[in-house]
């Protein structure tokens, strides 16, 4: 079977290309990609080529598949399988396979493999992938929301990293503080959104209080609509949206919600260090910080009151990604209808827009960017549907349905795209 699919074969060297794919083994599965969602992680590893630790040396010559956040369907299932998985099942992978013998353990597809990554109409599921538990079934009813369930995972992972301890005893408790008092710095953006989403509507523990913050006053009322403070206080969350940028004091503005208790946790969504040194002068006792947003700077670094770490117990975490747990979670929490992630997409694509997208997504503005691999469509802004739809009668269509969910991506704007679009 032939595939079309987007290879990386060296530093800012992707191609759009038509090729054969092997026959699949006894131990493989053949699966139809229809989402991926673009991810900051392909733009390093583009820039970077066989220097980044996922990247194999032997590109050039064996150039691999790009994307790893894609959801689709099953085609065929080799022998070994067939007891577990069957044509027409929809799938999403978790990416983070770790398979020893593959780079020694940092393989992944969307980096490593020659005939796996989202970006692409055709895929082969190597047996790793069936034998790790990382092919994993998706019963919901939209593939992006497949898709996003792999950054949903790490703000998944994030909160189950969260930890405490029982006062006067060496013992951790995992997670955030039930009904505690809960802070997201810089939590407006698309994994902000994720996290204030996940917060109030999770299975285990909500937070009492939530404060997000941000400078920009158009991200925070975009979030205020989506995430409205009303839906909160049904869930039992008593949320606030704060703009920081003109506060004479923050920390103490922040810190009032608390009633100078200060807070159990803080998440850290952009790396920033003064904003990671606001985060931990709101702690309060016990106090947990995450820094969540991923620096690109190596030497990154920022104060931490060393005064509090020692009497008031203040301790800080990092997480990288989500594991396969945190994925699974995210498919059935979606599948519930219990969260949704699609007010991370804030433009829309074809395969034929990928490297272009790739090569430049730090200086896209916006959110997620979502890639639908069957079809030819220039990457498009949500937000600029309607105007669009004056001349061409497939925007004015998605601009009814997203005006009908609230400015949002929706199930019912992808079945319309998937069905109005050209194919590629």
């Amino acid at each position: 079977m032939k595939t079309k699919a987007v290879r990386l074969h060296g530093e800012n060297d992707l191609r759009l290309e038509e090729f054969e794919l092997p026959k699949p083994k006894d131990d493989e599965i053949l699966a139809h990609v229809v989402s991926d969602s673009i991810c900051m992680s392909s733009y390093k590893a583009t820039i970077q080529g066989a220097r980044h630790k996922r990247v194999p040396d032997s590109i050039s010559d064996n150039p691999v598949i790009v994307g790893h956040e894609f959801c689709g369907e099953i085609l065929e299932v080799g022998k070994k399988w067939q007891g577990k998985f069957k044509p027409g099942q929809r799938f999403s992978i978790q990416p983070a396979v770790n398979y020893k013998p593959m780079l020694d353990g940092m393989g992944a597809p969307g980096y490593s493999y020659p005939y796996l990554g989202g970006d692409a109409t055709h895929v082969i599921i190597p047996n790793e992938f069936m034998e790790l538990g990382c092919l994993l079934e998706y019963n919901g009813d939209a593939y992006y929301l497949g898709s996003l369930a792999e950054p949903m995972s790490c703000i998944v992972g994030t909160f189950h990293a969260q930890y405490h301890t029982e006062k006067y005893k060496y013992e951790h408790h995992m997670g955030i503080v039930d009904d505690g008092k809960m802070a997201i710095l810089a939590g407006v953006g698309p994994m902000g959104l994720g996290a204030i989403d996940y917060a109030i509507h999770n299975d285990d523990r909500q937070p009492s209080l939530l404060v997000v913050t941000d400078i920009d006053q158009a991200r925070l009322e975009r979030a205020a609509s989506i995430l409205t403070v009303e839906e909160a206080r049904r869930n039992g969350v008593e949320l606030h949206y704060v703009n920081t940028a003109d506060l004479e004091n923050p920390v103490e503005h922040l810190r009032a919600f608390t009633g100078d208790h200060g807070y159990d946790d803080v998440m850290v969504f952009a790396p920033v260090a003064a904003l990671f040194e606001q985060g931990d002068q709101i702690l309060g006792f016990d106090g947990c910080l995450n820094f969540f947003a991923g620096p690109t700077d190596p030497t990154m670094s920022a104060k931490i009151n060393l005064y509090e770490v020692h009497y008031s117990q203040h301790h800080v975490v990092g997480t990288s990604g989500g594991n396969t747990g945190d994925m699974v979670e995210s498919l059935e929490l979606m599948a519930r209808k219990k969260i949704n992630p699609s007010a991370m997409i804030t433009h829309v694509g074809g395969l034929n827009s990928v490297i272009d997208t790739t090569i430049n997504l730090p200086k896209i503005p916006g959110g997620k960017k979502l890639i639908y691999t069957n079809i030819e469509l220039k990457l498009t802004a949500i937000d600029e549907f309607e105007e669009l739809g004056k001349s061409d009668p497939l925007f004015a269509g998605l601009a009814k349905i997203v005006q009908r969910h609230n400015g949002l991506w929706s199930p019912e704007a992808e079945r319309y795209l998937l069905e109005h679009a050209s194919a590629i």
